[in-house]
């Protein structure tokens, strides 16, 4: 069978996204009081230990849901500009509706703090009649799915009277627990374990690849997910702002998984009102640090603005392969420049070129998420930049592309002194680090390493990704490691081995005479 699916539901507010991450284990859904911070389906999956930690451990898919009624039952709340969000509700509802139906077991939270409340006997009623997510094939088949009461805030001994309450619902003795005194934590984690059926299948494999896409708000990233997934998989609506969490979705193309993830639309810092936003800006980040590849979305029908930048920095500091998705081509293909010409690709790009100045390696891609159009293509694009970053050259490959530039354009002679490049070898791919050993790392100017990187880009395999470069000074230590003679012939193979001297030097400097002297991060850049 597949990894068991548990779905979170609840009134808002009542520790639904703490108890994800307390299930877990890390922090996954944003935790905050404020009512309705979990808009869309959230999901993870967890490892749950055995109680005596002898037998197996079980995976099971937990997803969190938003609060039922949210802004209606917040008196139709408003956000800072004065939208109403009470709106989103149906769409809010949708989406646990669809989370309950993709479940095995349902935990119903309740705040025993609180005791029950008329929301809670609502929900508890729509549970009880297995209404709410079932399809009406599963409605007239008769299955039933459990139905557990997790009484939540259950902070200390106290309390549990209070949450013992909650069987007045009519599921049962509700399991007990507290997110943040961690109180039954283990007690309820083990009641769990006994719940969740042994999933027999193998383990699913790793996705072929993991997609962050990043916008401001309102870039159309939710459509673009939905667009993939084939589903109302997040909430999409014209209130900026509407996802908050990163959301992973996974998908099926060509024959290869993707995760997509969804993250919240940015502004700038200034502009944020709340923590909130603080936490969805640091999801964000985290997106991309665990992805493979980034699709920045820009919107079409507007201008390039400061928050497009600050996230074009962002990008461009994570040294991730990255495409640039201009979204919206159905509402823009009929527009005009401020000089009143049509807009075309050709024109947008130009455009993008002048802007991004950071990312003018990066390829574009025109689409429409609404429509579909060059969507796949997107995809597809994106697992071409993912090729590239994982291409790796040999260090006579790489040596011969140096020898090539520096007949061209030499280093600049600085205070007297000549700049060398003895060798060079690339020591990491993802992205593709090349480490060039020199006499002395200050003889060669930030202009000439961009030109070298320019150069690199035209006649090595990994054009459109970013390339990191690092410059070392040739130690002692590595004079001594090559040997007696201290000589090599930088463009000449060996004559016994076939092998290029650099090659061979490589292979006897260990790894750690490799980072003498370079930053202290290097380490990082250096496969296991």
């Amino acid at each position: 069978m597949p990894i068991p699916r548990i779905a979170i539901v609840g009134r808002p507010n009542v520790g639904k996204s703490s108890l994800l991450n307390l299930i877990a284990q890390e922090r996954v859904a944003i935790v905050d009081p404020t009512p309705g911070v979990t808009r869309d389906r959230i999901s993870t999956i967890a490892a749950i230990d055995h109680p005596t930690h002898e037998g197996p451990k079980k995976q099971v898919e937990v997803m969190d849901t938003g609060g039922f009624g949210v802004y209606t039952a917040e008196n139709a709340r408003y956000n800072e500009i004065g939208e109403d969000l009470s709106s989103l509700t149906k769409a809010i509802e949708f989406q646990i509706a669809e989370a309950v139906s993709n479940a095995d077991i349902i935990i119903f939270a309740v705040d025993c703090q609180a005791g029950i409340t008329a929301q809670d006997q609502a929900i508890a009623q729509m549970l009880r009649e297995q209404k709410l997510g079932r399809t009406t094939h599963e409605q007239k088949a008769g299955k039933l799915k459990p139905v557990y009461v997790m009484a939540t805030k259950c902070d200390s001994s106290k309390w549990e009277p209070h949450a013992y309450e909650l069987s007045a619902l009519g599921f049962g003795v509700p399991l007990i627990c507290s997110s943040t005194s961690k109180y039954m934590r283990r007690d309820m984690l083990d009641k769990l374990y006994a719940i969740v059926p042994i999933n027999e299948d193998p383990p699913e494999p790793e996705c072929d690849m993991k997609i962050a896409i990043v916008g401001k708000r309102n870039a159309g990233k939710s459509t673009l997910i939905n667009q993939l997934a084939g589903e109302d998989r997040v909430i999409v609506s014209e209130i900026a702002g509407t996802t908050r969490d990163a959301v992973d979705v996974k998908i099926e193309m060509d024959g290869k998984s993707v995760v997509a993830i969804d993250t919240a639309g940015l502004r700038r810092k200034k502009s944020f009102q709340d923590q909130i936003e603080w936490y969805a800006l640091d999801r964000a980040q985290r997106a991309i640090k665990r992805c493979d590849v980034v699709l920045y979305m820009l919107d079409a029908t507007t201008r390039i603005s400061q928050v497009d930048e600050q996230l074009a920095k962002l990008i461009v500091d994570s040294f991730k392969p990255v495409v640039i998705v201009v979204n919206k081509w159905d509402e823009a293909k009929d527009a005009s420049d401020e000089k009143g010409r049509p807009v075309t690709p050709q024109r947008y790009e130009e455009y993008i070129r002048k802007e991004l100045k950071g990312l003018k390696f990066a390829p574009i891609a025109i689409m429409s998420a609404k429509t579909g159009l060059n969507v796949s293509e997107t995809i597809r694009l994106a697992f071409e930049m993912l090729e590239q970053a994982q291409t790796r050259l040999s260090t006579g490959q790489l040596n011969r592309a140096i020898k090539s530039i520096l007949e061209v354009r030499g280093p600049s002679n600085k205070l007297g002194l000549e700049a060398k490049v003895y060798f060079a070898s690339q020591v990491r791919t993802e992205p593709p680090t090349l480490v060039l050993v020199v006499n002395n790392p200050d003889l060669f100017t930030h202009n000439y390493e961009r030109f070298l990187m320019n150069r690199l880009r035209e006649v090595m395999p990994f054009s459109e990704v970013p390339i990191r470069l690092i410059l070392r000074a040739r130690s002692r230590v590595e004079k001594r490691l090559r040997g007696t003679s201290g000589k090599g012939d930088l463009y000449s193979p060996d004559p016994t081995t076939g092998k290029f001297d650099t090659e061979l030097e490589i292979e006897n400097i260990d790894r750690d005479a490799l980072l003498t002297d370079m930053p202290d991060d290097a380490a990082l850049y250096f496969d296991d």
